[in-house]
């Protein structure tokens, strides 16, 4: 059987493991945690215990630092407020039509 060189080995050693990398049994998952438990019958209880909750700080409106999201902004394009259908709306056809083709 081939195997890689030393120094393709360490290498590969330093890489994150992988599923396939080890027997049976080995379950990654992604770091959120169990909020409950499975019952015999294959339902799920949510113990509320161990139910995250964030609280939010008391004096935030008056906080100083502000978030990296500009409050001046130019409205997206592709956003179709105010009318019913929104991109599928006769009306807007019509109305950027004429304003395309001139009226008739």
């Amino acid at each position: 059987m081939f195997k890689p060189t030393q120094i393709l080995f360490r290498r590969l050693r330093r890489l994150a493991l992988t599923t396939k990398q080890v027997n049976g049994g080995y379950y990654k998952g992604n770091r959120t945690g169990s909020m409950g438990r499975h019952t015999k019958h294959g339902g799920y209880i949510i113990e509320w215990d161990k139910v995250r909750t964030y609280v939010v700080p008391s004096g935030l409106r008056d906080f100083q630092l502000t978030p990296f999201v500009t409050r001046t902004m130019k409205p997206t394009r592709g956003r179709f407020q105010g009318l019913s259908k929104g991109p599928l709306s006769a009306e807007r056809y019509l109305e950027r039509w004429k304003v395309e083709n001139g009226e008739d």
